[in-house]
């Protein structure tokens, strides 16, 4: 079997409803850096870009967005540091385990200025939105995957109910273009 990440290889559960949020807890055994997310995620999916963190072993990272606002740091604050400052998502990692803890557009004029990025699997809560469909699939190549396993993972994505992209899905696509449009004056605000 391929695996693709430990939180997806083995199916996921629905979204909760009514689920509100939890905390996400960087891999430290002591003194964790702590993120309370208080809002459902949308936009789960798996992403095989080389920036996202993945936990060891994984091919691809799980990740989803949720508004800005409802994404504060509540413990070791201290120990975050931005993985690539030139990168237009700010990845805040832990500086002692790596991992990262949620990542963040500053680019006002950016379609998703506004959402933060956030692995739901460091999170002990279970409800949070499932993973929808998988991004920047042939980018797994880039992190070192041999192409000829490419078949065999696009296979066993869409065997998980995850249709394999190698952009973002149809619907944030859209979503992009459309922001775009709007600042061009194409389409009305």
């Amino acid at each position: 079997m391929v695996s693709i990440h430990p939180a997806i290889d083995n199916g996921f559960s629905p979204a909760r409803a009514g689920f509100s949020g939890g905390t996400l807890k960087c891999h430290c055994a002591t003194n964790p850096v702590c993120v309370e997310v208080s809002a459902q995620t949308a936009h789960n999916h798996a992403c095989g870009c080389t920036k996202c963190w993945k936990p060891a072993g994984a091919t691809f990272a799980q990740i989803a967005v949720v508004g800005r606002d409802n994404v504060k740091v509540t413990a070791n604050g201290d120990k975050l540091q931005i993985v690539d400052p030139s990168a237009t998502i700010q990845r805040y990692a832990c500086k002692d385990c790596g991992v990262h803890m949620f990542g963040r557009i500053e680019n006002t004029g950016h379609p998703f200025y506004g959402l933060d990025f956030v692995h739901t699997e460091l999170s002990d809560q279970d409800g949070w939105s499932p993973p929808e469909f998988a991004a920047f699939v042939s980018s797994v190549i880039e992190s070192g995957v041999d192409p000829s396993q490419m078949p065999a993972i696009r296979a066993r994505l869409r065997e998980l109910g995850l249709e394999p992209y190698d952009a973002l899905s149809p619907a944030l696509m859209d979503a992009i273009a459309t922001h775009v449009a709007k600042q061009k004056g194409l389409l009305a605000a």
